[in-house]
């Protein structure tokens, strides 16, 4: 069966050119302070929240990982809905804005595996592939 609905267009999320530089210099420091440094002054920006996330995965504290998941995600979701995101249709991993959500969603679908919410673990991978499998693809290693 074939739908012949047409596809929403893609949402593209702004680029945040500052919070780009302070994650970056961020990497520089690598602690976990600096990356809370730019979580705290850039609340918005989920690419903060998916490196906080990862990194308290890489020192197995899976419920904070969960907690800045969870974060990062929703404060992706507010901005989705404001770029014009009605619930559904692409969200493409190659726009590099797009990536701090994509990454936010990915980190809470593992985290919520890893603490035994299977459902919302299940619900968590099929909507990353539903906005991109490309993004599903290049996060499926991390």
């Amino acid at each position: 069966m074939q739908n012949l609905l047409p596809e929403p267009p893609a949402t593209l999320l702004p680029g945040n050119e500052e919070a780009d530089a302070a994650l970056a210099a961020a990497a520089q420091v690598n602690t976990d302070d600096a990356y809370a440094e730019v979580a705290a002054r850039f609340p918005t920006y989920s690419a903060a929240w998916a490196t906080l996330a990862e990194r308290a995965f890489a020192e197995d504290r899976t419920v904070t990982a969960y907690a800045y998941a969870r974060t990062g995600y929703h404060r992706g979701l507010d901005q989705l809905r404001r770029a014009g995101w009605k619930g559904h249709g692409p969200v493409p991993w190659a726009h590099r804005p797009n990536r701090g959500f994509l990454r936010c969603l990915h980190l809470l679908s593992r985290a919520a595996g890893e603490i035994g919410e299977s459902d919302e673990a299940a619900r968590c991978a099929q909507f990353l592939r539903d906005c991109d499998p490309a993004a599903g693809d290049a996060l499926a290693g991390s």
